[in-house]
């Protein structure tokens, strides 16, 4: 720092301004004391900056899938939204979600230097685990059933499926049958409990549950157990790949959509607008998400914000061509 700053012709203190982003410089000098840098291939010590000021600008991940679209799209939500704060990303992956694997992930964080953790896992495994956080480090949890024990971010599964099987049930199918998620997901069982309340609060028959394992070929399996079932005009998918794999079976079995059947996703992944028809679906607004949830670790960092409390980002529903009223309607 005192050879970037005789070169420059500043103070060692102005150098440290620029290196560290602080306002009080005048445009010409940060050019100069940037030029210098430059020249002589200075770089800022991150281990001696976080001694000083105690703390080291990263922010650590643990999550336990980065298989399903949801939590790959949170985690670059949130690197994005930490790299625009001026902080790392460090990710810990657990490779399954037993006790020993969560534990032993947040033995690996006491080794790791992060200020703060965000955990992409339903907190029945936090729980589970009986993990001793590390002292010091805030936490937040995306996962909307974790109640108050934790500061909270994510979206509003049971609103967004009600508002799915509303607009099912509003264009004049009699009721709507669900192909859910696995059984060990507490978002799948969120989604299904969604589904059964806004169905009895209409006063509508239960129909039997299908069930998959979130992958298009799940889809497609249970998709040709309901393609059989005349009565079924009307369907509500946990995520869009197995929505991808319904369309399919419905297509092979002779059943149009959404003449014959209707289909909503949920997720809005990317390629929604492309399946064929486009899908109707609820779109997660994962960006947000991600940047609400490193807000939060920063405000618990600087001490400005809650131990605890829940924000839910709402599920925008989004209409395409995948669904229409029943047969006996039009």
């Amino acid at each position: 720092m005192a050879d970037v700053a005789r070169l420059a012709g500043v103070s060692a203190q102005t150098v440290s301004r620029v290196s560290n982003g602080y306002p009080g410089v005048t445009e010409e000098t940060r050019r100069q004391v940037l030029a210098a840098m430059k020249e002589l291939g200075y770089r800022p010590n991150s281990a001696a900056r976080a001694l000083k000021r105690g703390e080291f600008r990263t922010i650590g991940v643990i999550t336990f899938s980065l298989s399903t679209t949801g939590n790959v799209r949170t985690l670059e939500a949130i690197a994005n939204s930490a790299a625009h704060e001026g902080y790392a990303v460090t990710l810990l992956p657990v490779a399954v979600p037993t006790q020993d694997e969560v534990r032993g992930a947040f033995t690996r964080l006491e080794e790791l230097a992060v200020d703060a953790v965000i955990v992409i896992m339903e907190v029945h495994l936090l729980d589970a685990a009986t993990v001793q956080l590390p002292p010091h480090v805030q936490v937040v949890v995306v996962d909307s059933d974790a109640g108050d024990r934790y500061t909270v971010v994510d979206t509003d599964q049971h609103g967004g499926t009600r508002a799915a099987v509303r607009h099912l049930l509003d264009l004049g199918h009699r009721t709507v049958w669900h192909l859910a998620g696995p059984e060990d997901s507490f978002a799948a069982q969120r989604r299904t409990d969604a589904w059964r309340a806004a169905l009895t609060e209409a006063g509508r028959e239960l129909p039997p549950l299908v069930r998959g394992d979130w992958s298009a070929e799940s889809g497609y399996r249970a998709g040709l157990e309901l393609a059989a079932r005349e009565d079924c005009t009307a369907v509500f998918a946990a995520n869009d790949q197995m929505a991808l794999g319904l369309l399919r079976a419905l297509h092979e079995y002779g059943r149009r959509v959404p003449e014959d059947v209707s289909v909503v996703g949920f997720d809005d992944i990317p390629e929604a607008s492309s399946f064929l028809p486009p899908l109707t679906t609820l779109h997660q607004d994962f960006a947000e998400v991600g940047r609400l949830c490193v807000r939060a670790v920063l405000r618990k960092m600087r001490q400005e914000g809650p131990e605890r409390g829940t924000t839910l980002v709402p599920a925008r529903l989004v209409l395409r061509e995948s669904t229409a009223p029943p047969p006996a309607v039009r």
